[in-house]
């Protein structure tokens, strides 16, 4: 049986996926389908390992969470991984780590909703650039699924065999067709911009122009209101950025060795005009990024 590929995707698109091909038989691999085409049974990520917390009495089932700059992975390790379930008691968080795993899936008994998340094979600490580099490829990753889609999408009826004469692999035009097939609507333009947010996450100073993103579905958005709407998103994203950056100083500014209390950032952001609900959704982007954590409830620190 051949070794499955591990794919690079980012955490928003791997949660945001909906289809799960469940293999019949011992030997039969499972896979998800993400939004894109993405057909993953195993997957290679890297990003900051934010905790690790005991989940049964006995300590031998771990959860952890892994940010990159779209979201969060969670990672279930047990007695059946008892390497790497110490590994990962063993980090020390923050740290920055690189993670091959396989697909793991839970739905509710309402059936309603697919959670996603890793069964780790191996785990390895790594450095800020080894990560940024992942960053890179996992966008070239994903602009190529995009384009792959948008692809599949101008056919009248789309066929494996028509997206693999396109030069696209076996895997990628299977879970492309799969996923046309299932999901109703995919908003391509939010993995567009989570590519763009990404890049200008490890290089602050290069701005991508509005015109960087208004191709991807083979041709110009023409239309004005179409336009106006991406504008006013990205003013929006322009504002909340700020706020994320003056948040973070506040943080950077008042924490000591233990770090600093939900309270007292909210309390001194709030003394720079802020309000609650903008100061603690900018703490939990910045979480969620890896730029921060939580050690205890209630304290934040910088990583």
């Amino acid at each position: 049986m051949k070794r499955e590929q591990a794919w690079r995707i980012f955490a928003s698109e791997y949660n945001d996926s909906e289809i799960e091909i469940k293999g019949e038989g011992e030997m039969v691999p499972s896979y998800i389908i993400t939004p894109l085409g993405a057909k993953i049974n195993r997957l290679f990520i890297i990003g900051v390992l934010t905790d690790v917390e005991n989940v049964s009495d006995s300590g031998e089932f771990v959860r952890a969470h892994v940010s990159d700059p779209t979201g969060v992975f969670t990672l279930y390790s047990g007695q059946y991984q008892q390497d790497i379930t110490n590994e990962l008691t063993n980090i020390e968080v923050p740290a920055y780590v690189a993670v091959i795993g396989k697909i793991r899936t839970y739905v509710p008994e309402d059936g309603e909703e697919m959670y996603t998340s890793i069964r780790p094979e191996r785990i390895i600490e790594v450095n800020a650039e080894t990560r940024d580099q992942w960053i890179v490829e996992t966008c070239e990753s994903t602009k190529h699924r995009i384009e792959s889609y948008l692809e599949a999408k101008k056919m009248s009826e789309p066929k494996i065999n028509d997206l693999r004469k396109l030069g696209f692999n076996k895997d990628l035009s299977e879970g492309i067709v799969t996923a046309l097939q299932s999901y109703e609507t995919v908003d391509f333009m939010k993995y567009v911009q989570l590519i763009k947010e990404s890049l200008e996450f490890i290089n602050p100073d290069k701005k991508n122009s509005l015109d960087d993103i208004k191709k991807y579905d083979g041709k110009e958005i023409n239309d004005k209101e179409e336009e106006n709407d991406l504008k006013s998103s990205e003013e929006e994203k322009e504002i909340f950025k700020e706020i994320e950056n003056n948040v973070l100083e506040i943080i950077k500014e008042n924490e000591d060795e233990e770090g600093v209390s939900w309270d007292s950032i909210t309390e001194k952001c709030e003394k720079t005009g802020l309000d609650k609900d903008s100061i603690e959704e900018a703490i939990n982007s910045l979480m969620d990024k890896g730029l921060i954590f939580e050690p205890i409830l209630g304290i934040i620190k910088t990583t």
